[in-house]
């Protein structure tokens, strides 16, 4: 099993053990870091019930820096770079908790050694799990398929991507013109069930171009009924790549498939969520806010606006006012025209530049999800006139308008910064597996990602 569904999102199995193992590292580091500090095993024992509070907030906070990303792509350097800036926000987070709760407190002596034993201890979890433990994990699948539609996972070319499988073979269907190398290509000559047990498959992706030939459906039930599991290929690559492929994606998928659920309960946990949240980030960011509005005075001069109005599409394609720190010159739009963020765009100030890079000009959108206008979490809001355009061009973009735009998402934490229609293509697929999928563990999973995007500068312009 590569993957297990929680409330309706993908949790790679691999990396939940990995955080499991790596909490009990921070536990038995307490008991370390007391003895070590105290030299007594008795005492050393008494602090085994704060090192499960230690361990909360600390995996906490590397999920927050993004230790726990399946796509994570970094070295030794960048492993000590982000450890680093997780154990500051984990003893930022326990100096609260200290100051609310004195009776929690151990002490910088205990809390030094703990996290320097805990590095060490999960600086080699992790070494042995990239080296050997992830590929214990994976499912061994077969393609029914060898055409377009198969050929299609070839197209997954981050490891990241192929992490949870590896392909055994694909299935050739008869009528069906083979696009895959012909060395991966199986043809049959037993029933598909007895080729997948005595290869030990554990799942069976349905990848046939044509659904209305003869793709084997009395095999595939065989296989169900032999404990084989069998999904579509548009599912597969939803839990595999976290999007929906467009490409593939057909209305009655959509119709059959489980998510798109709303409810009153749903909305009003979320709108909760939405005003804690937004509560709790003005607490602790309105400083920034003062120094950005002072910082944008002092560069444009005191008869310039601060803030910047523009509108956007909400859901069911209300349109609204969105606020932002305004980080481009005055008439950055002359005529009224809408024009696509560029990389290195000369209309961004300097104070423009830095606000962008640290996120802080997306702060005064807490009015608008305190407002109603947005949440804290969906798909990014977009102008009347690129609305126009893309849902010209671009199939099922109406859709992303079923839910409340969001101050960050899904797409923001997987893709970067789009400037085109292309990458709107792109970053819908992202929108569409949230709006399909959401829940209230997917939107503070992506507000705890948000923070590793902040802090590693990660997709802003």
């Amino acid at each position: 099993m590569a993957t297990i569904r929680f409330f309706r999102h993908y949790i790679r199995v691999s990396f939940l053990l990995l955080g499991i193992i790596e909490a009990f590292i921070f536990v038995i580091a307490v008991f370390l870091g007391a003895l070590l500090r105290f030299h007594d095993p008795g005492l050393a024992e008494t602090y085994l019930p704060k090192g499960f509070l230690i361990a909360a907030v600390m995996i906490t906070s590397m999920a927050a820096v993004g230790l726990y990303q399946p796509n994570l792509r970094e070295r030794a350097l960048g492993f000590v770079q982000r450890f680093a800036v997780a154990a500051a926000l984990g003893v930022i987070g326990l100096a609260m908790i200290f100051y609310i709760f004195p009776n929690l407190f151990i002490g910088r002596g205990v809390l030094l050694f703990s996290t320097g034993i805990a590095f060490l201890g999960i600086a080699l979890v992790r070494t042995l799990f990239y080296r050997y433990a992830q590929d214990m994990f994976r499912r061994r699948i077969l393609v029914l398929g060898s055409g377009n539609r198969a050929n299609s996972i070839l197209d997954l070319r981050r490891s990241s991507d192929r992490r949870g499988f590896t392909i055994v073979g694909f299935v050739h269907v008869r009528g069906e013109e083979d696009l895959i190398p012909p060395e991966r290509v199986i043809h049959l000559n037993m029933p598909l069930a007895d080729f997948a047990i005595q290869n030990e498959i554990d799942e069976i992706v349905v990848a046939v171009d044509d659904r209305r030939r003869d793709f084997l459906p009395h095999e595939l039930l065989d296989c169900r009924m032999a404990g084989i599991d069998v999904i579509e290929l548009l599912t597969f690559f939803e839990r595999e790549t976290g999007k929906i492929r467009l490409d593939l994606l057909h209305p009655s998928w959509l119709i059959f498939s489980d998510g798109f659920t709303t409810g009153s309960l749903r909305d009003l946990t979320k709108r909760a969520f939405d005003i804690l949240a937004s509560s709790v980030i003005v607490a602790f960011t309105w400083p920034f806010m003062l120094l950005t509005t002072i910082a944008i005075k002092l560069e444009d001069g005191f008869d310039k606006p601060v803030l910047y109005r523009q509108i956007r599409i909400g859901q069911h394609g209300r349109p609204f006012h969105i606020l932002k720190f305004r980080s481009m010159i005055v008439d950055a739009e002359r005529g009224g025209k809408a024009v696509w963020a560029a990389k290195n765009d000369p209309r961004v100030t300097r104070v423009g530049r830095f606000i962008r890079m640290v996120r802080i000009d997306e702060l005064p959108q807490i009015w608008n999800v305190l407002r109603g206008d947005m949440s804290f979490v969906g798909p990014r809001p977009e102008r009347p006139q690129f609305v126009v355009e893309l849902s010209d061009s671009i199939p099922f973009y109406a859709e992303r308008h079923l839910v409340k735009p969001g101050i960050t998402g899904w797409a923001q934490l997987l893709y970067p910064y789009g400037d085109s229609p292309k990458d709107a293509m792109e970053k819908l697929q992202y929108d569409l597996y949230y709006i399909k999928n959401h829940s209230m563990l997917l939107d503070f999973s992506i507000l705890l990602q948000t923070v590793a995007i902040v802090l590693f500068r990660q997709g802003s312009r």
